[in-house]
């Protein structure tokens, strides 16, 4: 087998900046530090090192050097990290150095975390929970990234595979080695007492999908109304920034402009719309239609009006604004708001927040939390649940239980059938 490239890259961000670090990873990282600092650190040990470019002797920069030997690393290979000043001459010139050693290249995309999967550092549902993390860019998506990070959701399906290999080992057994004097009698209530505490766990977690699924994407809030009762300048006002042009001629805003705001530690999406009447002409018909068609994707609408006009029937919950509340009042069950001066805008924020808190959650006891993952799990739940409401014959519950297995490796990456047979021979006495 040929050994795998030795690859490096700026793992913090480009541009001018305090420190800046340098990742390497593969065989040749001992060697390629060891070019540079003139030593190899102790591992696992941040050592200060005088760093320069083997081609000519030239000092590139004073700074920190560590190693950690594989497969005790990140990668699961050799893998050194260079702790310099972030000046952006520094870094060019030391990824410089570092191309033009031989046997090394810079890494694609995402190189170091596939070889820590490749390496068994960490599994899928990891790898994908560490971009969120990245990309979070609220509290509660923080918390539910680290959570998935963490390994929370490896170890419950860790947990349901066990579950699910001990019930096909069963099963296994009873079809392949039911002949064999130590080989107990095949037992119906024992395979439904491990797989009934299975179907209703996996249940638990499912019914909590669809609150970590929109925790990634954000809480989706449409701001609708007549013309000129005030959306462009209350999205302006809560976000602080200029998004919308605000004008007295009606239909100024034809077309929708989002707007990502952190409320609470939670990831809100604002959508600013044409105002909702009989369009003057093409342009304007085109953003009405589209506000028309998005509202039934928002989780809450916000209905504002001047005049007290109460809001339309929908399927959409609606918080019902009076905007101008320094003309005129507002009525009974309306939050008012001078987006001008500010009035009422702290308690229409904390109205969004109560609801957005009630629809995600705080991201702390999150799972599945991707589409492809609440699938996964929906299929598995469905083979579970056919071996145990059906008196089928043994190989099409096994062979059940097997695409149960499947689906729920197929979240975390890790498919193995071997598991089946280890299960089986651990745990009966076969062979002799």
């Amino acid at each position: 087998m040929t050994a795998p490239d030795t690859i490096f890259a700026l793992g913090t961000g480009a541009g001018r900046a305090a420190i800046a670090i340098i990742r390497i990873s593969g065989p040749g990282a001992g060697q390629a530090l060891r070019k540079l600092a003139g030593k190899s650190p102790e591992p696992r040990q941040a050592t200060f090192a005088i760093l320069r470019d083997p081609a000519t002797g030239e000092m590139l920069d004073r700074g920190m050097a560590l190693f950690f030997p594989g497969p005790a690393s990140s990668t699961g290979e050799d893998y050194a990290e260079l702790q310099l000043h972030g000046g952006r001459a520094v870094v060019e010139g030391t990824l410089a150095a570092l191309q033009r050693l031989p046997g090394l290249r810079p890494a694609d995309p995402g190189e170091f975390a596939r070889r820590g999967f490749a390496n068994g550092k960490l599994d899928l549902s990891q790898a994908e929970a560490l971009a969120d993390l990245i990309d979070a860019q609220t509290e509660a998506q923080r918390r539910q990234a680290l959570r998935i990070a963490g390994g929370a959701l490896r170890r419950k399906v860790e947990g349901w595979r066990g579950a699910l290999i001990e019930a096909l080992a069963l099963l296994e057994a009873e079809l392949d080695f039911s002949d064999e004097g130590d080989v107990g009698a095949f037992s119906p209530t024992r395979l439904s007492a491990l797989l009934a505490p299975l179907v209703e766990d996996m249940g638990a977690a499912l019914r909590l999908a669809p609150a970590s699924e929109r925790m990634r994407d954000g809480f989706l809030v449409m701001i609708l109304g007549r013309p000129n009762v005030g959306k462009s300048t209350l999205i302006n006002a809560l976000t602080r920034r200029d998004l919308a042009i605000v004008s007295a001629i009606p239909g100024t805003t034809r077309d929708m402009i989002e707007a990502h705001l952190d409320i609470g530690g939670l990831p809100v999406t604002l959508i600013d719309t044409a105002g909702l009447r009989e369009a003057a002409d093409e342009i304007e018909r085109i953003g009405v239609d589209r506000t028309m068609a998005r509202i039934e994707m928002a989780d809450l609408a916000l209905w504002l009006s001047d005049s007290g006009e109460a809001p339309p029937r929908g399927d959409v919950e609606m918080i019902r604004v009076a905007t101008k509340t320094d003309l005129s009042p507002a009525p009974e069950g309306a939050i008012g708001i001078c987006a001008l001066s500010g009035e009422g805008l702290e308690a229409l924020a904390a109205a969004i927040e109560a609801r957005a808190r009630a629809r995600l959650g705080d991201g702390a006891s999150a799972l599945i939390v991707r589409e492809k993952h609440r699938l996964a799990l929906e299929q598995a739940i469905e083979s579970v649940a056919t071996v145990m409401g059906l008196n089928s014959p043994l190989e099409l519950q096994a062979e059940e239980l097997r695409r149960a297995a499947r689906a729920l490796g197929r979240i975390v990456g890790a498919i193995d059938v071997e598991d089946v047979l280890d299960a089986v021979f651990s745990r009966f006495c076969i062979g002799k």
